[in-house]
């Protein structure tokens, strides 16, 4: 199979059959083998049932439901889990990514060798409370990652067949999967500019949560790049050096006392500020042990509840 198209959602039924019909249109007019997976992540609408016709009428589309909501990086976590097809291509179905797109996302990754191409939506639609913090997190993960993107967040994305499979987003790691790719070793990451439509249907899943959140995120992501696998550098880096700190400052504090004849250590600010630097440091320093030794080790991190699949292969 020559490309898997994931479609997370979430309240979306009026979109479905409009973007299902676009999708099935490029498909066979570039003849490609196909399959479209519909990762409905707990809707409260019709989704599901608009899914179940629309997979009836074409075995191409096929079917997720989450018993709740858990999020796009569980959807898309799962939908690439379930993929089959040698490039896996992304996008949200609020029709406001274009399934024209798709031929020339899938030329970069098989004829120019991408491992991952992401979509730059350089005139964008959204209103200014969703363009701003868009812009902000995208120059923070710049600076973060080392990956210079435009645009991280873009929910129109192409993967190689081995990036989805290597990778695990989780939590709401979705934003910087680029940043994961990158991690896992696929280092050749593209962009490409995309055409972002107005939303036809429905209102914005985006708010102040997400915002706070993303940043969050962004540290999350930036410990789990350079340090999830050595936790030890980072906590027993800080712990030695606020160990060595305070250490260093109760021994002065003592010749002071021994040699120098003066009293009243024990009332001193640096007195207290010694033993808090050196009661810091022996704890940061043993939760990098206990890091260590954990290691990322939730074996059901991953683990949801799903209540229905259409032909998927069990």
């Amino acid at each position: 199979m020559q490309i898997s198209v994931v479609v997370p959602l979430f309240n979306e039924d009026e979109s479905l059959p409009e973007l299902c019909a676009w999708i099935q249109r490029v498909m066979e007019a570039h003849s490609f083998t196909y399959e479209v997976i519909m990762v409905d992540d707990g809707s409260k609408d019709r989704s599901w049932e608009v899914i179940r016709e629309l997979s009836n009428a074409n075995p191409h589309i096929k079917g997720i439901r989450f018993r709740r909501n858990y999020g796009k990086s569980a959807a898309l976590n799962v939908g690439f889990a379930a993929a089959v097809g040698d490039v896996i291509i992304t996008m949200d179905a609020d029709m406001q990514d274009s399934p024209d797109e798709i031929p020339e996302l899938y030329d970069m990754i098989k004829r120019e060798g991408y491992d991952l191409v992401s979509g730059w939506k350089q005139k964008r639609f959204d209103p200014i409370t969703k363009t701003v913090p868009t812009k902000l997190f995208n120059a923070a993960a710049r600076q973060v990652s080392g990956i210079y993107l435009h645009d991280f967040n873009c929910g129109l994305k192409a993967y190689r067949h081995e990036v989805v499979k290597s990778i695990e987003v989780y939590g709401e790691m979705h934003r910087y999967i680029p940043i994961l790719a990158k991690r896992a070793g696929f280092a050749k990451i593209g962009e490409k500019v995309v055409q972002h439509r107005e939303r036809k249907y429905g209102t914005t899943k985006f708010g102040l949560e997400r915002f706070i959140n993303g940043f969050l995120d962004l540290l999350t992501v930036s410990f789990m790049t350079r340090f999830s696998k050595r936790p030890m550098h980072l906590f027993g880096a800080l712990g030695a050096l606020c160990f060595m700190l305070g250490f260093s400052i109760l021994i002065w504090l003592t010749v002071a006392k021994i040699f120098f004849n003066e009293y009243g250590m024990a009332s001193k600010p640096s007195f207290f500020f010694g033993i808090t630097l050196f009661i810091f440091g022996s704890q940061l320093f043993l939760t990098g042990f206990l890091a260590e030794l954990i290691s990322r080790s939730s074996a059901d991190r991953n683990n949801y509840l799903i209540a229905e699949k259409l032909h998927l292969d069990e």
